[in-house]
């Protein structure tokens, strides 16, 4: 009501919606139901640092968000796809490796094997050699044989983010292929972290719309 509390606000429901190659729109419109920004809390109590126990709580806040979307009637529980970009890419491949929640999903430019950030990531801040157990544990990579849900891999073949440079989908693929997992991975051309090219976005989004209809919608 004042100026002041007004320059706080970082989000209104009443804002323009502008269709990035990340927008929820698109999928609306082929009517499906999306959670957009669901908040994942990881947190640690004592000395116990947060990821010590990611897995746990990454799993336990997904069934949290799908029960709270089927509570209001919205959704089939078996027709559940999860999807994101970067850290949320990271956050994906663990929930379809360690959980049977979700149908589908689709991770964009993310990170699969935390032995290549040996230095910390996002809020870790211990190196790989003070806890290698939680590094093993929170990489899909080391953990690629028990990944048997379809996953669509994205990324940017030029992708100069230090955490998230392009062999990490690569790698990650291979290991996924070598095992017999479902997955299909894509390179877009010249593309760094985000997307730019208005013919790599529109092939993005035929591709995860070709995806979500083999293994979601029907």
């Amino acid at each position: 009501k004042d100026k002041n509390s007004a320059g706080q606000v970082t989000q209104n429901p009443n804002e323009f919606t502008f269709p990035s190659y990340g927008s929820f729109i698109y999928w609306v419109t082929k009517g499906y139901v999306v959670l957009d920004d669901a908040a994942f809390p990881i947190i640690g109590e004592g000395k116990t640092e947060p990821n010590d126990n990611f897995i746990t709580q990454l799993v336990d806040n997904a069934e949290a968000a799908i029960n709270a979307v089927d509570a209001l009637g919205y959704i089939n529980r078996k027709k559940v796809a999860v999807g994101g970009h970067s850290y949320g890419a990271f956050m994906t491949a663990n929930l379809l490796t360690h959980s049977n929640l979700f149908a589908c999903g689709i991770a964009r430019s993310g990170a699969y094997n935390r032995t290549l950030t040996p230095f910390g990531f996002q809020s870790e801040q211990r190196n790989y050699w003070e806890a290698p157990e939680v590094y093993n544990t929170m990489s899909p990579f080391m953990n690629a044989d028990k990944m048997k849900t379809p996953m669509l891999l994205v990324h940017g073949e030029a992708d100069n983010n230090p955490g998230t440079f392009t062999l990490q989908t690569e790698r990650y693929f291979q290991a996924l292929k070598g095992l017999g997992a479902p997955a299909r991975m894509v390179i877009l051309p010249k593309e760094s972290h985000g997307y730019a090219a208005k013919e790599n976005i529109l092939h993005l989004l035929w591709e995860q719309d070709q995806f979500l209809e083999k293994y979601l919608k029907n």
